[in-house]
């Protein structure tokens, strides 16, 4: 089955293979949240992007092998309903950016900062602090060395935008600023957005829309 990323709260989880790294994608809770599940090939050790909610339905995406880390893309609580479950249950080490652990009622086992490497077994990938929708955003990238680089977004980017910077014009320009500089400038279009609600994009479908967004401020 050709991926799609399009999931549905209820519904099944779809799974993008790539030759070192499978990412599954389902959408928990009432706020349709995307969490995926990322899957190192070489050792099948497993890293969580968002404990939304659902903690039932994560575990059984899960499965047996459990998972070693499990990251939080920022503080806002959709994001981390189902993380003090996952984690007991499995006890996963948990990541989140510095500036947004405090408030993330779970201990962020590894505060992380603009640059720093995550690993899920022998894929590495690379955080990149985003300022705007919270003051600790972070995305995470992994540049496929077989292929495109896929970048994990959570809130700070989605198809036709940037995340809500709750009509605060000095954060909306520091996340554009971020999100452009940190993301746009550095990763070719074909680079697979993957956000923190609804469907994926790409940075090549996104790109032309910049001017837009920078003129209507949101």
């Amino acid at each position: 089955m050709t991926y799609s990323g399009e999931v549905t709260v209820g519904g099944p989880a779809d799974v993008h293979e790539l030759k070192d790294l499978m990412i599954t994608k389902i959408a928990v809770g009432p706020m349709n949240n995307n969490a995926y599940l990322l899957r190192c090939r070489a050792t099948d050790e497993q890293l969580l992007i968002d404990a939304a909610n659902e903690a039932e339905t994560l575990l059984g995406m899960i499965g047996g092998d459990g998972i070693a880390s499990v990251v939080t893309t920022h503080q806002h609580g959709d994001h981390w309903q189902a993380l003090a479950e996952v984690v007991a249950a499995t006890g996963a080490r948990t990541y989140a950016g510095r500036d947004d652990a405090d408030g993330i009622p779970v201990r962020t086992d590894v505060l992380v900062d603009d640059g720093d490497t995550v690993r899920v077994g022998r894929v590495e990938l690379t955080a990149r602090h985003l300022v705007g929708h919270t003051p600790g955003s972070i995305a995470l990238v992994y540049d496929d060395p077989h292929g495109h680089p896929h970048v994990f977004t959570g809130d700070c980017l989605f198809p036709g935008g940037v995340g809500n910077t709750h009509k605060d014009p000095e954060a909306f320009a520091s996340l554009l600023h971020d999100v452009e500089t940190r993301i746009f400038d550095v990763l070719p279009d074909e680079t697979w957005v993957y956000p923190g609600h609804g469907n994926d994009t790409t940075l090549g479908t996104e790109r032309p829309q910049l001017p837009e967004w920078h003129a209507r401020g949101w």
